[in-house]
């Protein structure tokens, strides 16, 4: 099988090392091989988007825009092909793959048009006869460090604003999913970029560590563990670089004792349990208060334990396996606290009958009120979901904002009132209203507030606050 190489400097370069990627739900059927870099790749890479930045940064409008339109015209028109390879090497059932593969081409779209709409102002002085006037101008080199839940769309939403901004891009994907990025390399490759502008190494953490560490690069935006990203924010700072962090969530979702019984259902199954819970907005507290809580968390149960775990490209299925073995094994280990730490399993989904050997893991429903407990604290990254129980709107509230996260919250209420006072009281870079705290639009910011953030939000126009400079102009005659 040919390996995938390395992209840098216009050219497909071959790594030091090579990775088998493996179905994670049939660990038979090898996705592919794909090259990995080390240190000496990322600074070359680096250099050659160092080398390309001048002339890239004074680019038209028209060259960004005609470059992103056409990459994301060629991710729509092969969202099927590349979601079926997302949903191999990842896990992620068709129907989402595909999903995410057209919002990665959506992406591109609105941010072929951002590079036509890049405003500044103009001011009248204090001083007479002195004009002021801002522009905004290209941060420099940047570094993208990407996680592997969402191997084409979070790579998408980093490199289309850097490069429509007049950035220089260095992406360094996750090393479990290599696969989409690759693919996104090469649909760039063809776009009439000029050679270093965009770049790609494959690898793992050392090859991440050399690219936030490299003295060339100007910003990092990375997503992925509070651990690895705390390093990463002391390391920029040292360097005196720009730094934009997403990381955790451990998200709440209120139930009201008004709220409609069968949409709070829907919420949590899908913010809990869709892309097997492998979403940093996945609903993994749910707080009920007591009018609801009986009915809810029975219809809750009986839905958890018919959800279809299986093959993610089989017909019928809504769970795929988990990642790798790591991940499942994470998984694991949180469901063995559940009952250590005073829990009760309410519902566990059934394992697949399948003659493929892969990653699965059921669905996990449990009850905990014990705000301290390690299930109600930690995030587990996999579709696991506890139930808790509020005294009334204040206590549920209490309990969403105890928490070091502050990513995504949500609450199902039929009260104007109650739904008012959450989105304002809520301690989250995003809050929802009668909907699943996963699952957002791509043309507004994303981010969030406390532990799982840093830095200016990503997506919409928002992102240009990390992506560009603003340059101040005094005029006179």
């Amino acid at each position: 099988m040919p390996s995938h190489r390395l992209f840098i400097g216009g050219d497909w370069v071959h790594g030091s090392t090579c990775r088998v990627v493996r179905n994670p739900s049939d660990l038979e059927d090898v996705v592919g091989e794909y090259d990995c870099g080390d240190a000496g790749h990322v600074d070359l890479a680096v250099r050659a988007a160092a080398a390309a930045l001048p002339a890239w940064s004074h680019s038209t409008p028209q060259q960004r825009f005609d470059a992103l339109d056409a990459i994301g015209s060629e991710i729509l028109a092969r969202k099927t092909e590349l979601g079926t390879l997302l949903a191999r090497e990842e896990g992620k059932v068709l129907a989402e793959a595909i999903g995410e593969v057209a919002r990665a081409g959506y992406i591109f779209k609105f941010f072929a048009g951002e590079a036509l709409r890049m405003e500044g102002m103009s001011v009248p002085s204090v001083r007479p006869g002195v004009e002021v006037v801002t522009s905004r101008e290209a941060a420099g080199v940047v570094g993208l460090v990407t996680p592997w839940n969402f191997p084409i769309a979070i790579p998408a939403w980093k490199t289309a604003p850097a490069l429509a901004c007049g950035n220089t891009v260095v992406l360094k994907p996750s090393e479990l999913t290599p696969g989409c990025a690759w693919a996104l390399a090469d649909i760039i490759s063809r776009a009439g970029l000029p050679p270093g502008v965009f770049n790609l190494v494959n690898g793992g953490g050392d090859a991440g560590a050399a690219l936030v560490g490299h003295l060339l690069v100007n910003a990092v935006s990375f997503t992925g563990s509070s651990t690895v990203g705390r390093k990463i924010a002391m390391q920029c700072a040292a360097d005196g670089k720009r730094c934009q962090l997403e990381m955790g969530g451990k998200n709440p979702l209120l139930v009201m004792d008004d709220a409609d019984l069968e949409l709070s259902v829907a919420c949590a199954v899908n913010g809990a349990f869709f892309s097997t819970g492998q979403r940093c907005t996945a609903s993994s507290r749910i707080i009920v208060t007591p009018g609801i809580y009986s009915r809810f968390v029975e219809v809750l149960a009986s839905r958890t334990r018919t959800l279809r775990v299986g093959h993610a490209l089989a017909p019928g299925t809504e769970i795929g396996p988990a990642v790798d073995e790591r991940q499942l094994e994470k998984n694991r280990s949180y469901a063995a606290l559940a009952e250590q730490e005073g829990g009760r399993v309410l519902a566990a989904g059934q394992l697949p009958d399948s003659a493929h050997r892969g990653h699965y893991f059921a669905p996990l429903l449990v009850t905990n009120d014990m705000p301290a407990a390690r299930l109600n604290r930690e995030e587990v990254f996999g579709p696991v979901a506890t139930v808790m129980r509020a005294h009334d709107f204040d206590h549920a509230l209490e309990l969403a904002n105890d928490t070091p996260f502050g990513l995504s919250a949500g609450i199902c209420t039929q009260s104007l009132a109650l739904a008012s006072r959450f989105r304002q009281k809520a301690q989250a870079g995003m809050v929802m209203v009668n909907a699943p705290t996963a699952g957002v639009d791509y043309h507004v910011p994303f981010g969030g507030a406390k532990a799982s953030s840093m830095g200016p939000r990503e997506q919409g126009r928002a992102a240009l606050e990390f992506y560009t400079k603003v340059k101040t102009h005094y005029i006179a005659p």
